[in-house]
């Protein structure tokens, strides 16, 4: 295959746009989109939070996803002459576990993918569209660390059903499953990766 790399702030809505007609210059027509753009900031509790930091969060991790799915669904779309396709949007469990005393802000901004999600799977799907999430939980990523919590999955692991953080490689697979044709009945869903937690 063949990649590019694109340099682009998704909650600025004229690079989401660059970035699509780059994509669709170099690369051709649009065949899926995975939102997995997402930034989770220093722990706090509701109560300290700031203006500006729920702006921030919300930038990216809401108004991003929002910006890059409608610019998907202007090339996907059937009734606008596209060939359909599939969007996944990348949650996280704590959408419905909430994050008390840590990341309220960031839970939320994943419940609000949750009901882009659906709402939008359930616009689209006459015009040959899925739309569905994946909801990481405790994963081995770089997020941790650059949150200034490196630890977090270790320490969190044996709390979880199956005592172990999840591989990035374990979300992609589920991801890939909801873009291909196998998945091809599934449309609305929000697919909890996250270790029975």
């Amino acid at each position: 295959g063949s990649a590019l790399a694109v340099q682009a702030d998704v909650s600025s809505e004229s690079d989401v746009e660059r970035l699509f007609e780059t994509a669709d210059r170099e690369l051709g027509p649009l065949a899926a989109l995975v939102n997995n753009a997402g930034i989770v900031v220093p722990k706090a509790r509701v109560d300290a939070m700031d203006a500006e930091r729920l702006r921030r969060v919300f930038s990216t991790n809401v108004v991003g996803a929002f910006l890059c799915a409608r610019e998907a669904v202007r090339r996907l779309s059937t009734a606008r002459g596209g060939k359909g396709g599939a969007i996944v949007n990348v949650s996280s469990a704590a959408a419905r576990l909430g994050s008390a005393g840590e990341y309220v802000d960031y839970a939320a901004s994943k419940g609000a993918l949750d009901t882009l999600t659906l709402g939008l799977s359930r616009e689209v799907a006459g015009e040959g569209i899925r739309v569905n999430a994946v909801r990481p939980g405790l994963i081995h990523t770089s997020i941790h660390r650059a949150n200034g919590d490196p630890d977090r999955v270790s320490r969190l692991a044996r709390t979880l059903p199956i005592r172990r953080g999840g591989e990035p490689e374990e979300v992609a697979r589920a991801i890939v499953w909801l873009l291909g044709e196998e998945a091809s009945y599934v449309t609305g869903a929000l697919l909890d990766v996250s270790g029975g937690r």
